[in-house]
């Protein structure tokens, strides 16, 4: 999201025996020069049997109920924790774009297209899942200086600056602002005037080479969001 100046645009101590000679049951040890010699005993050695070890005792989930056969455990259901449904970017175009790195390493990219300015001002507001694109650009007819913010944004991301021919400007990580007043949500400002902004899921702009001495062409081409999901 972009705020407009004034205005909303969207991770052995080691262990010493005892030098001493000892006796264990059975076996009779023996200190000859330093060393310990072990010689068998002709003595009977009686092992004692003890009683097995009685079991551990049950989880707190299991209930033990007794009917005239004997005990009978029951074992209650595990809990569903139902799934909270994403949300996914909505009322927006997909726009295919490429962004080529510093040592010409290509990228191709399926962005979500914030042009007009109520997209711009939405954003990815509420977003918790990008449909499969990677990322949403947002795109002004000339260079600005606004500042983007993340009120009501749950999901950290990661931005990039591209100035109007598409040259990397800078970029900056973001953290949602989800409570509190607007004045106490943290700005993100661009090192310079730019034209162009992407944003990812935090962390994601290595992975589509958005980096210093990159350059960003938006293509007029659409494309598939969905094409990409896994």
């Amino acid at each position: 999201m972009l705020v407009v100046p004034l205005a909303l645009a969207v991770t052995l101590a080691a262990c010493g025996g005892d030098d001493d000679a000892t006796t264990a049951t059975g076996v009779t040890t023996v200190a000859t020069a330093g060393r310990a010699t072990v010689t068998p005993s002709t003595e009977p050695v009686t092992v004692p049997v003890t009683d097995p070890e009685p079991p551990p005792a049950t989880e707190a989930t299991e209930a033990t109920t007794t009917t005239g056969a004997g005990p009978t455990t029951t074992v209650a259901p595990p809990t569903t924790v139902p799934a909270v449904p994403a949300v996914v970017p909505e009322g927006f175009a997909a726009r295919r774009g490429v962004i080529t790195a510093a040592d010409g390493t290509v990228c191709d990219v399926c962005l979500w297209l914030a042009e007009a300015p109520a997209d711009r001002a939405r954003g990815l507001m509420g977003v918790t899942d990008l449909g499969g694109a990677d990322g949403m650009v947002f795109v002004w007819d000339e260079p600005t200086q606004g500042n983007f913010w993340m009120r009501d944004t749950p999901t950290p991301l990661s931005i990039a600056f591209f100035a109007a021919d598409g040259s990397f400007v800078s970029s900056a990580d973001m953290a949602p602002c989800l409570d509190g007043p607007d004045q106490a949500c943290a700005r993100y400002a661009a090192a310079g005037p730019y034209q162009m902004a992407i944003e990812v899921p935090l962390g994601g702009l290595e992975a589509i080479a958005a980096a210093p001495g990159s350059v960003l062409q938006l293509l007029d081409a659409p494309c598939d969001p969905g094409a990409t999901a896994p």
